[in-house]
Formats: C-alpha cells, structure tokens, sequence
C-alpha cells in the first residue's frame, strides 16, 4: 500500500465543513465517502480495518467508500533510539495530525497508548472502538515465565513503562531498548536477540498473534498504559458531518474510562519520557482508577486509587493525577516538571 507524507498545505485538498456535509449528505453512489489516516505498520492497518469494516456496516456502505489513506510518520522513521530521546509520543501522529488539518484525510485511526496527552488545536477524539484486553503479555523465545527467566536474561521493550515495571519485578534482568514493529519485535525474540518481550496483547489478539503469548500478565503486578487496548479516532473539531458519522460506531463505556485515564495523564503531562501507567474499570454505574508513577530504574513508585459514579469519571482521573503528584517524592515528578 503506497504511503503518503504531506509536507505543505494543498488548497484544492481542503474540505470545508459545509462540503463535508453535503458528501455525507448525499451517500448514494459509488464514491469515496470518508478518508481515514493511518500509520503503515500491520498493527496500525489492522486497526484501521476494522474501523473501515465498522463504518462501512453500520451505514451500508461497501468498504471500498471508506478509503484508507496510510501516512508515514516521524515516529516510524526513527528506529535506533528511544522516542523520549527524539521527541516522544507526538512522533507517531504529527504528520497525520497535519493531514487532518489541511482536510487530506477526514479521520484518523490511532492505538489510544499512543496519543500524547494533549492533541493539537482543531482536533478532538471522537470516541473509541470498543476496547480489547487491556493487559500485556510477555513473549519468550523458549516458553519460560517472566518470574522463571534465567538471572541477567536480556529483556527487550521500547516503552519505559514496562522498562520501570520490569525492572520493579525483576531487578536482576538486562533490560535493554527494542524498538520496532511487533513482527520485527519477535523475529529477533526468535532469532536469540532477546530472550523476551513485552507487548499488548490487544494488538496480538488483533494482528492473529494471540498464540504466541506466554503469559499475560497480571494487572496487579504490570499495570498498562493509559489508553492500552483501545482503537481511537481523531477527527476536525468543526466537521460535524465526520462526527455524525462515527457516532454510529463508538463505545460510549470505552470512552468513559479511557476519558478518565487521559485526564490523569493530561495531569501529568505524560509522555515517551516518564513510566506512567493508568487503568479505569466500569462497574455499572461507577468506575474505579488505578494510576502509577515510577522511577525509570523501577526501584520507586507511588500509586493513586479512586472510585466514584461514572458522570464524573474524568474528573476523578483528573484528581487521582492531583492526588498522585502531591504525594509522589520530588525524585518522581522532577523528569516531567522539568520537560513542561
């Protein structure tokens, strides 16, 4: 599939609100309806399948209406590095950002874990998907458990989340940097690099990849990352016509506790350089918030809990995030404090 990187603004490509409208308006024929931006990597395409797939069922549309337009980003091209170093979670969505903007795409699909906390002015998220499993998994090369690993065994991951929690669990382990696709995470778990590594088992249950998990790991001891499990769509803050259309698609409960989990890191001002984790669980009408900060070298953390109706689940993510800070050590807080 040829991918796209828009560097400048083309005019005759800028959609106004009101021709949105009307193309919305107006379905019958064969034409393209929607334009959704993506990244190009399997996960990200298999993401925005099944957003395709959903839109198209639930307006009657044949796929091919809703056109998948993949865009290379930042974040993509920079494979020796860690993001925090490069300039973290807004590398995997500046350029989409900026094709929605400009009016080149009409949506855009995201992995929730990896929007920054903030997005650009004259963009919202819409909504989520309904939200897959939240938990990591743990993939060896020889089927061994994270607590059976051999002493000093190489564990690979790109996320300093998991980095600081494996790190808590297992101090004796070598825990080094593995940035890349999750195919080319596990060929060089398969090819001896590693003895493991850590990723979602979302995107392995949504790539068929579910059978090669080890462990999932408890939420108890790994908690995941805010948004983790979670397929998000962005779109222009004025195209109501967009709006109308998601409507039909997103999941009001995902929205809910993942609005809840955002709102905590927003108060962090959480990026690729700081290990935070959040999750937000619906129990009929309440939701309950755990939020976790931790030292890089895992051998501190702090940890917030809420509980309270779901009406007002952002704000409790907000507090639970006001709550953790004014009781985290300065050594916690001063990397973010810092970068903000």
């Amino acid at each position: 599939m040829e991918q796209h990187a828009f560097r400048k603004t083309d005019p005759t490509l800028i959609l106004t609100v009101e021709r949105r409208t009307e193309e919305l308006d107006g379905m019958a024929g064969d034409g393209i309806v929607l334009r959704l931006g993506t990244r190009g990597s399997p996960l990200a395409l298999a993401q925005a399948r099944e957003t395709q797939a959903r839109l198209a069922a639930a307006h009657g549309w044949s796929e091919d209406r809703v056109e998948i337009v993949v865009i290379r980003t930042s974040g993509d091209a920079i494979q020796d590095r860690a993001l925090a170093e490069a300039g973290g979670k807004g590398l995997f969505t500046k350029e989409i950002d900026a094709a929605l903007l400009e009016g080149h795409i009409d949506l855009a699909v995201h992995s929730a874990k990896d929007l920054p906390a903030m997005l650009p002015d004259g963009i919202v998220l819409a909504g989520y998907l309904p939200r897959e499993d939240v938990r990591d998994a743990f993939v060896s090369g020889d089927g061994a458990k994270l607590a059976d690993l051999p002493l000093r065994a190489v564990v690979g991951s790109a996320s300093v989340r998991r980095q600081a929690q494996l790190r808590r669990l297992r101090p004796d382990l070598d825990v080094r940097l593995l940035r890349g696709n999750v195919e080319t995470r596990l060929r060089k778990v398969d090819g001896g690099e590693f003895h493991a590594t850590i990723l979602a088992v979302a995107g392995l249950n949504r790539l068929g990849l579910a059978h090669r998990i080890t462990e999932r790991l408890d939420l108890g001891d790994f908690l995941p990352a805010v948004g983790q499990g979670a397929i998000a769509i962005a779109a222009r803050v004025a195209d109501r016509a967009t709006a109308d259309a998601l409507a039909a698609i997103l999941d009001r409960d995902t929205g809910l506790a993942v609005g809840c989990e955002r709102a905590f890191l927003a108060v962090l001002d959480g990026s690729c350089r700081t290990p935070i984790a959040g999750h937000a669980r619906l129990d009929g009408p309440h939701v309950a918030f755990r939020g976790l900060l931790l030292a890089t070298d895992g051998s501190d953390s702090v940890e917030t809990l809420a509980a309270g109706p779901v009406d007002s689940a952002e704000a409790l993510g907000r507090d639970a995030g006001l709550d953790l800070l004014a009781r985290a050590p300065h050594h916690l807080t001063l990397p973010f404090l810092a970068a903000s």
